[in-house]
Parts: C-alpha cells; structure tokens; sequence
C-alpha cells in the first residue's frame, strides 16, 4: 500500500472535502457493470455532493483518510458517532486507480484498532453487494438483507456487526 492513513481534522484537512465528494461519486460510478447496474449507481451518486456537505458530515463523524505521497486523499472511511450507536461505519470508499490495494483493508483495521481502543462493545455497518467479502474477511457477520429505494431503483446491502468484546483477534494481512 502505497498511502499513509491519517485521522481527519476539521482544522486540517477541511479543504479535501472536494477531494472525498470525488471520491465517493467516482468509486459508486465505477462499481457500475459488477454488483450494480449503470442505473443503480446514478441513482446512489449523480454527481458528487458539495464540499459544504461533506465538511458538515466529517465534521461530526470520526474519518480517516488514506493519503498518497502527493498529499491527495485517495480513500476514506467514515465512523458516526451520533448514529444510533457508536461505531456504525457509513463509508468506506477508495478512488477506482487505488482499488485492490489493501486501502480499504487498512482504513477498516484502522476503525477496529480504534473502536477496540474506546471498548466499544462492536461495530456496524451497511456494506455493499461489492464490500460485503471485504468486511467478512475482517470478521463482520451478516445480519441481514436490505434494500433501499433510490430515484426508483432499488439498491441492496447488508446490514452487518462485528464483535468487539471479548476482543476477536484481527485477521492477519492477506
């Protein structure tokens, strides 16, 4: 893995909002002719959301940002703290040309090491039909099935959990 992983500050790193509205669209786009459709993924991302909307969200999340030896963003994963519970993982994205390696195995290790940290009892997530086999590999099981309607298309995920205590050890790196 060629990038660093860095915890978002609002103070710091606010100016990548444009970076990670890239980001996000640019990698739901690209899963279009795999698990979902060209129509499944206009749905979920017509074009990227502003940088305000994403400022306003990391803002009140905890993110770590996978950086390249450039200092550009090149992956995120988004933790809320005020959803439900906390630890529920509500994105995980790395840009299509970084895909397939390990980004997204180390921003979810990252959360763990964190969550594990705060004694948080597990974490949660909503992966896609595409993330499902990564967070498996991590040691999060199924729950259940869900489907979401967006601009009439339906577009399934798994609701999923990870147990955090007793503390199941991590996965070796493949």
């Amino acid at each position: 893995m060629a990038a660093v992983l860095v915890l978002y500050s609002h103070g710091q790193h606010r100016h990548l909002a444009g970076s990670i509205a890239q980001i996000y669209h640019l990698a739901v786009t690209a899963m279009a002719g795999g698990h979902y459709s060209p129509a499944q993924c206009q749905a979920w991302s017509r074009a990227p959301r502003s940088s305000k909307y994403w400022q306003l969200r990391l803002r009140h999340s905890t993110t770590w940002l996978a950086m390249d030896a450039n200092q550009q963003c090149v992956g995120f994963v988004q933790v809320e703290r005020q959803y439900g519970e906390a630890g529920y993982i509500s994105c995980l994205y790395v840009l299509p040309a970084w895909q397939r390696q390990g980004i997204a195995s180390a921003l979810v290790r990252e959360v763990l090491q964190w969550a594990q940290q705060r004694e948080l009892p597990r974490l949660t997530t909503h992966a896609s039909m595409q993330s499902k086999a990564l967070f498996e590999r991590l040691g999060f099981r199924r729950h259940h099935r869900c489907y979401q309607e967006k601009s009439g298309q339906q577009l399934i995920s798994f609701l999923m959990h990870r147990p955090l205590t007793p503390l199941p050890p991590l996965p070796e790196n493949p």
